[in-house]
């Protein structure tokens, strides 16, 4: 008779061979495990996490069922798209509702007895959400022509679509800025992780891009969570939209929330490695050069750089 084999969370306390201390170091792992819990969670009582798997699926899903040429199977037509949108839709959503549920339940641990089902309310989020995908593709379609406008080296809006990691990291926003907004802010913030881990760009959830948004490059660009951005902005690798400080309160505990990002108008160009910090203005149709570093805002029309670098020579002590 063969012995079935155990799986790796078998739990039958034995301890492998040459880890003779694993025991004792699982058990001390345990003890500050359930320490950390007691202190989360009412009770102690874990609640269901929204899963990471499962929201990169999702995302992925959505992404094709707006783009399904670009995203979905190759073997997609015009005549068997709406077909496929309709069928990865309708298994993204209700996947993104058990997500939305999971998030509700987690925030209202220590405030309610668990029993509160709050599928309702996840349900509607969720519709709301799919309500305004169509809005969403709308402004995909703005930044997708803006970065074929925008870079000479663009050959079809296609390319932009299939190969840009700058719209790549737009799309997730936009769908992240969404949930962000309906009440789902972990999860959405999860969708900007995942982007920023596939793109290097982060992008927080909460940040408000409007119409035409270009990102060329983009590896190392940061935009905070109370960024305001207009219309047709541009910004190229490296650029972050920061805060100038964190205020604290009389604790010395860092105080949430409140506006301290930048604010950026319509048509500014924000080239690479500038930082713009604080919540101040860009005005409107403004050029903000590379590695520029800004604390101030700067009316309409600007066009900031660097200080040119300054050349001397002395002979024999000549202006000394």
């Amino acid at each position: 008779m063969t012995q079935a084999k155990q799986g790796p969370h078998a739990g039958n306390g034995s301890e492998p061979s040459g880890f003779p201390q694993l025991g004792r170091i699982v058990a001390e792992l345990g003890e500050l495990r359930r320490a950390s819990q007691k202190r989360r969670y009412r009770d102690g009582r874990l609640p269901e996490l929204p899963s990471r798997e499962a929201t990169i699926e999702i995302i992925e899903g959505l992404a094709a069922s707006l783009y399904p040429r670009h995203f979905g199977p190759p073997e997609l037509t015009t005549d068997s798209a709406d077909g496929f949108v309709l069928y990865t839709l309708d298994k993204s959503l209700r996947a993104l509702r058990e997500q939305v549920r999971r998030e509700l339940q987690l925030l209202a641990n220590g405030s309610d007895d668990g029993t509160i089902d709050h599928r309702p309310r996840a349900h509607e989020i969720v519709d709301a959400f799919a309500q305004a995908l169509p809005l969403i593709r709308a402004l995909l379609d703005t930044d997708i022509r803006a970065a074929y406008e925008g870079d000479p080296a663009a050959k079809s809006l296609d390319e932009v679509v299939f190969s840009y990691p700058g719209l790549s990291a737009i799309i997730r926003h936009r769908l992240a800025h969404r949930l962000y907004l309906l009440g789902a802010p972990m999860l959405a913030r999860l969708v900007s992780e995942i982007a920023h881990s596939a793109t290097g760009i982060d992008i927080h959830p909460g940040a408000e891009i409007g119409e035409g948004f270009f990102i060329d490059h983009g590896t190392g660009v940061v935009i905070g969570e109370t960024a305001v951005i207009g219309r047709n902005v541009r910004l190229y690798q490296a650029v972050t939209l920061g805060a100038k400080r964190f205020e604290v309160d009389e604790t010395g505990a860092l105080v949430k929330g409140g506006a301290r990002h930048p604010i950026i108008e319509d048509d500014v160009v924000i080239y690479a490695g500038a930082t713009v910090l604080g919540r101040i203005t860009i005005g409107r149709g403004s050029v903000i050069g590379g590695n520029v570093w800004l604390t101030h805002g700067v009316p309409a029309g600007s066009n900031v750089t660097q200080a040119k670098p300054l050349s001397e020579s002395f002979t024999f002590g000549a202006g000394i």
